[in-house]
């Protein structure tokens, strides 16, 4: 009989951000596949969770990764992939893995655990229109970034996107250029310790991210009304 592969959830900050059910599936299963197997010890660790095998996989694994969790599948194992934080399958390589084991694997069940996603949290907060959104992932690096901004700011509806403390200045300046009345919500650090939320139109949010220590991971709500 085959296993059954469970997409787990997990914190995006703060470690108490889990579901019960998702402690428990992991408590039960036999093997847990996840992107750092240094990060997922830290918040097993928190749960108690200690004797679990830990499998690495993560966007440069090779196809034979991919091969050995189905393998752990047919032979009736159930497996949790996990990433370091949020919802898998966002922006990582979690769909990838779904799509492997169900094209290779249909007997294998797929399982959600839901939980958090910076995403959702930053929309639950932003108090723009949410009944119809679009999601962009992380934006380019160099290339494209102008094609991006002009899909976001021509969307019609709300834009939430991610960006890195390393071009977040970038960003705001290009935006200030591009979407000058279009008002935000930038969200950093969520659920950590230093959470803040910056909101208004591009200049106002820049000024007064340049008050502030700038660190952290950020999410982009742009109102597309």
């Amino acid at each position: 009989m085959s296993g059954t592969l469970y997409i787990v959830a997990t914190p995006i900050g703060n470690l108490q951000d889990i579901t019960y059910r998702a402690v428990e599936t992991l408590r039960e299963i036999d093997v847990i596949v996840c992107e750092d197997t240094r990060v997922t010890k830290r918040l097993l660790e928190r749960y108690e969770i200690t004797d679990t095998q830990l499998l690495s996989y993560h966007q440069h694994s090779k196809q034979s990764s991919l091969e050995k969790i189905g393998q752990l599948l047919e032979s009736g194992s159930h497996v949790v992939y996990m990433t370091d934080a949020g919802t898998p399958g966002i922006s990582d390589p979690g769909n990838k893995l779904v799509a492997y084991v169900r094209d290779n694997h249909p007997d294998c069940q797929i399982v959600p655990i839901p939980g958090a996603s910076a995403v959702v949290a930053a929309l639950s907060i932003s108090g723009f229109a949410t009944d119809t959104f679009l999601f962009k992932g992380f934006i380019p690096h160099k290339k494209k970034r102008k094609k991006f901004l002009e899909e976001v700011r021509d969307a019609g509806m709300t834009v939430v996107f991610y960006e890195s403390v390393h071009r977040i200045e970038k960003l705001l300046s290009e935006m200030v250029e591009l979407l000058p009345e279009h008002e935000l919500v930038l969200a950093r650090e969520l659920t950590k310790q230093y959470e803040t939320v910056y909101r208004g139109k591009p200049e106002d949010v820049r000024l007064a991210l340049d008050q502030d220590q700038v660190k952290g991971e950020f999410v982009v709500v742009v109102n597309g009304n």
